[in-house]
């Protein structure tokens, strides 16, 4: 399966992405591209996460259930998004417009690669691991790491968004990259005129 844009991540960060690129679809230069999510969640630190102080969801919300409501919210709002589940990504070949990325199932191609798979130091995806360093904003006895970016790019079509960015564990910060890497991406496919995706009450 070929994409134009492949979001490595079903967390916060990953979904917010996925939602904002999803959402894109009816404008000219995002109408025909191929946006795919690789869903492993079963690291995941929402496993274990409770919400409390992030507006616009109701306090006591779990992790658990914001993992399975974003799914269902992506599926039902923007089905073009494909959702691949249950796939761990292990190794990634080649360079811009021409990745290959390979799980323990299967393989994809895709041109640009969003890379949100969180903070844990046991990430060890193959041809990204020169990118790696300790993370800038959290405590060094943690042993969390990041990838190396200058505002969330990577490489050469290659971003990263979240915890793993530099930027610290919390909801809303992480929601916030993945939104930011996706109006990155759209102002990349609107030939560099920045691009962003409001919708409004008018509209219905």
């Amino acid at each position: 399966m070929n994409f134009d844009v492949l979001i490595i991540g079903g967390g916060v960060a990953g979904m917010s992405c996925a939602l904002v690129l999803g959402s894109a679809e009816f404008k000219p230069y995002a109408n025909n591209k191929k946006i795919g999510i690789i869903i492993h969640q079963k690291s995941s630190a929402l496993e274990h996460a409770i919400f409390n102080n992030v507006l616009g969801i109701p306090s006591g919300t779990t992790g658990k259930e914001i993992l399975e409501s974003g799914k269902k919210q992506l599926f039902e709002t923007y089905p073009h998004v494909v959702q691949i589940e249950n796939e761990k990504v292990i190794e990634i070949e080649g360079k811009a417009n021409d990745f290959t990325i390979h799980t323990n199932k299967d393989s994809y191609k895709s041109k640009i690669l969003v890379i949100a798979t969180g903070k844990s130091n046991l990430f060890n995806i193959n041809g990204l691991m020169q990118h790696v360093e300790p993370h800038q904003n959290l405590p060094i006895k943690k042993q969390r790491i990041q990838l190396k970016n200058t505002n969330h790019k990577v490489a050469e079509n290659i971003y990263v968004a979240g915890v793993q960015a530099g930027w610290r564990s919390q909801f809303a910060m992480a929601a916030g990259s993945g939104s930011h890497v996706a109006t990155d991406i759209l102002t990349l496919w609107n030939y560099g005129e920045t691009s962003m995706v409001h919708d409004s009450i008018k509209d219905f």
